[in-house]
């Protein structure tokens, strides 16, 4: 077993082999800081937290990069998962370091509506901070690799989910950024989880072959470096590698092949010191081997956006096999590699100018999403950052990147808002074309523009590829045709009303307008129909979030109604149950709730009831009844005002309880060694799933545990906390309430 401080002093040697400059004592100093805030916490597979802090320091400094970005990767989860504040770390270590931990540091504060609302904030945060300082990205690619690297010790639901979030998201941003090694492990890993069974076959397949693959890349290999030699081109390293598990599965998805049917199982390298040696590799890699028509790219000529450069060959060997060759010089190699971290403006002579013009597409990119919605914002991501690229030139031979499958009016859009909004033709290598015509690498494009032209078609917005281009659209029609966005909103907004069966009436009336308004988030009824007209928001949208909010006020209603009929027949009756009532036949999330049908039920946080605990249940304001145990102090009779007396009532576990029930524990304890590797002993043999484990030390040495943990019933929490108590030292274990 690895130590932590040898984790540590590992690090330690990595950064002294490519920084002797290095802030050492900064970087001890975060470590130490890390270690002791994140305490006794602990990692899934059982290790103390500050290991994953220091691997991800790890990935960090294997990317090189400088002594800031190292003390923020140590000090990544301090914000998120401790007691400690942006003005501390600002404090010790300055406020650079702080800002980069802030930009990693997830929105765990604030709540969403939805997931994807959850998901939309965290990226646009971490985009934003990312834009302001590129190494934010840098560090949560590393946070995110390490995370899968570590996935086994996860359930499988979490499994799953982080995975399908890394290849949507993180992956495609590596790819972006041109780290081309931490992209093939994201996607490696994610296919791992998302379809484990393709992936151990790939695996299978891939060992039982490996004896024939190395000796056809060794005599690959050998006759390339042979030539190379005999023509003197020094320094040239080659080496073969057998491609991805991954990167074999698109090919087998996509094209519907088997293993073995596909063959350009192998890609070749080659690294030479210039870019003329490129070219003379090229011509040597074609005369020893036949090129296939059509799959060679220059990427040296015309880089990627990401500064990757490379020239791309596929060729056929000797014995029918067809194969990739790669050929880039040593500089390029790198950049590939660790892609932005070995180019940008905190390396050695890297300006600030000439490190940030290349991100500029990362604001704009927040900027044309200013307005969007959640799905609107991780939909045009996906599109814009994670897309295949096309490649086309201006009439003056600028190149311009865009999504793949973009058009003309994403082309011009992209050159000016002045230039889309005036274009009545465009032509596409001196041929006029339809405003629909997909572009492909390499195409010239002529704009055609008038000043007496009427401005976009709202069908652009559909045809156009590009977010950039969809935005521009929708503001000018935002600023141009207000009266008309208007009226068309409002249309479409009224014919979805009549599809869902709601009347104007219901959502105008005055008591009911003001949540509408909250729920939809906008400031008036005209503001929404503006929004719908420019296509801002869609209509079905709109109506479906009014559906549920008349949903929950209903159901709200009911509740209060029935209150109040319950409160007074109990008054009459010197509080009676009711009897003429009717007694709920089905329980909802296993609560019967006496007197009251179809009412929502949720659990209280203050006292967390599990089946077999004395419960009573009080009617909340819009939120249903809250269940809470009996001896819990929010629930005392005594504490009761008059203006909530009446709203008491009487619920009862069904028979058709849950699985699970999340509840918690406080145990009091005199510190001592081992005493949390105890503690997850004694949970772990009671078989019970531990959500969370807090620990507090006090001056006075004793240690006090909050653990969250699932249940099936009270007896089931009885076990476990007679478990705990047997534990050496363990003086108390109580379930907190109030």
């Amino acid at each position: 077993m690895v130590t932590v401080e040898e984790r540590y002093e590992h690090l330690e040697k990595t950064i002294r082999g490519y920084n002797i400059s290095a802030d050492f004592a900064q970087i001890r100093a975060a470590y130490e800081y890390a270690n002791a805030h994140h305490g006794a916490q602990l990692r899934r597979d059982g290790t103390p937290y500050i290991t994953h802090p220091i691997n991800v320091a790890q990935i960090v400094a294997e990317m090189r990069l400088d002594s800031e970005s190292i003390i923020s990767a140590l000090l990544h989860d301090c914000i998120e998962d401790t007691d400690s504040t942006y003005d501390d770390i600002a404090r010790l270590f300055g406020a650079t370091v702080a800002d980069i931990v802030d930009g990693v540091t997830k929105l765990t504060r604030v709540t969403f509506s939805t997931m994807e609302e959850e998901q939309m904030e965290n990226l646009r945060k971490m985009l934003f901070a990312m834009s302001r300082d590129i190494r934010v990205i840098l560090i949560k690619i590393a946070d995110r690799l390490h995370n899968m690297r570590t996935m086994e010790y996860q359930t499988p639901e979490k499994q799953k989910k982080k995975s399908f979030e890394t290849m949507e998201i993180y992956a495609p941003i590596a790819h972006r950024l041109g780290l081309a090694r931490m992209k093939w492990e994201l996607e490696d890993l994610s296919l791992k989880y998302l379809d484990p069974v393709a992936y151990d076959e790939i695996e299978k397949n891939l060992a039982a072959d490996s004896a024939e693959h190395n000796q056809f890349m060794g005599a690959v290999q050998s006759q390339i470096n042979d030539r190379l030699a005999e023509l003197e081109i020094p320094n040239a390293t080659v080496y073969g590698r057998v491609k991805h598990p991954y990167s074999i599965y698109r090919k087998m998805y996509t094209q519907d092949k088997t293993m073995e049917e596909v063959y350009d199982l192998f890609a070749f390298r080659v690294l030479v010191d210039t870019v003329a040696d490129c070219y003379n590799v090229l011509g040597v890699v074609h005369e020893l081997y036949k090129p296939i028509l059509g799959r060679f790219k220059d990427y040296i000529a015309t880089p990627k956006p990401n500064m990757y450069q490379s020239l791309h060959t596929t060729v056929i060997g000797e014995e029918g096999f067809p194969f990739e060759v790669q050929i880039r010089t040593y500089d390029m190699h790198a950049i590939d590699e660790y892609g932005v971290a070995a180019h940008w403006k905190y390396k050695q002579g890297i300006t600030k100018e000439g490190g940030e013009g290349t991100y500029e597409w990362i604001r704009r990119l927040l900027e044309n999403q200013e307005d969007a919605d959640a799905e609107e914002f991780i939909h045009s991501l996906k599109v814009d950052m994670f897309a295949d690229e096309v490649f086309v030139f201006t009439p003056r031979g600028d190149v311009i990147n865009l999504p793949a499958g973009a058009t003309p009016i994403d082309f011009a859009y992209s050159i000016h808002s002045a230039i889309g909004n005036t274009m009545v033709g465009a032509k596409v290598n001196g041929r006029m074309v339809g405003f629909d015509y997909q572009l492909h690498n390499g195409d010239i494009i002529e704009i055609n523009t008038s000043k007496s032209a009427r401005g976009p078609s709202r069908d652009w917005i559909k045809i156009a590829k590009s977010s950039e281009a969809r935005s521009k659209i929708r503001q000018w029609f935002k600023r141009e045709r207000r009266e008309e966005n208007i009226a068309q909103g409002r249309a479409s907004f009224e014919a979805e009303l009549r599809h869902a069966g709601i009347s104007m009436a219901q959502i105008t009336a005055p008591d009911v307008l003001p949540s509408i308004l909250e729920r939809v988030k906008f400031p008036g009824l005209d503001e929404m129909y503006a929004a719908i007209g420019y296509g801002g928001y869609t209509a079905v949208k709109a109506v479906n979030r009014i559906r549920d909010e008349l949903l929950q006020m209903s159901r709200a209603a009911a509740v209060e109604k029935a209150a109040a009929a319950a409160a007074a027949a109990a008054q009459e009756k010197r509080e009676e149950p009711p009897k003429n009532l009717p007694r709920r036949v089905k329980s909802e999330k296993g609560i019967v709730v006496e007197g009251l049908s179809n009412c929502l039920v949720k659990f209280s946080k203050c006292c967390a009831p599990v089946p077999g605990d004395e419960i009573v249940g009080f009617i909340t304001r819009g939120y249903g009844v809250s269940v809470h145990r009996r001896d819990c102090p929010n629930a005392d009779p005594n504490h009761h005002t008059a203006a909530n007396q009446g709203r008491w009532i009487k619920v009862s576990w069904g028979e058709d309880v849950n699985e699970s029930y999340s509840t918690g524990l406080e145990v009091v304890c005199k510190d001592r060694p081992n005493l949390l590797v105890d503690i997850s002993t004694a949970l772990s043999t009671c078989k019970v799933n531990v959500s969370s484990m807090n620990v507090h030390s006090t001056a006075d040495g004793f240690a006090i545990f909050y653990i969250t943990i699932s249940v099936t019933d009270a007896k089931q929490l009885g076990q476990v906390m007679r478990k705990i108590h047997q534990i050496s030292s363990v003086m108390k274990v109580n379930r907190p309430a109030g």
